[in-house]
């Protein structure tokens, strides 16, 4: 099942792929180090918000382009769409569930 951990894995690899850059040139760019850069990749660390934003800097895209279908292809886009919506959905069921339990003590 794809996931938001792996869009994002797979947009970061192909756009290195398209600069021509590896992940230790993309570490050094994002001050970071080449391991977080694979852990990313490999869908082990999730980055913070700020730390996309120095991805996507470094990547020359718009961080919303991390998390772009367009690379997909068609046959997998529908599939992939439902696994985001459902991480989504889930992210915010459990915000929402949250807040009711805090609401209810």
């Amino acid at each position: 099942m794809t996931n938001l951990k792996n869009l994002l894995a797979s947009n970061m690899k192909e756009r290195r792929r398209v600069l021509g850059i590896s992940q230790a040139v993309l570490a050094e760019r994002v001050n970071t180090s080449t391991h977080y850069i694979a852990m990313i990749e490999l869908e082990r660390k999730t980055p913070s918000l700020p730390m996309i934003e120095r991805i996507a800097k470094a990547l020359e895209i718009d961080s919303p382009e991390l998390f772009s279908m367009r690379s997909i292809p068609a046959e997998s886009l529908k599939e992939l769409q439902k696994s985001v919506l459902d991480d989504v959905n889930a992210a915010f069921n459990t915000s929402i569930l949250g807040r009711l339990k805090e609401l209810n003590k």
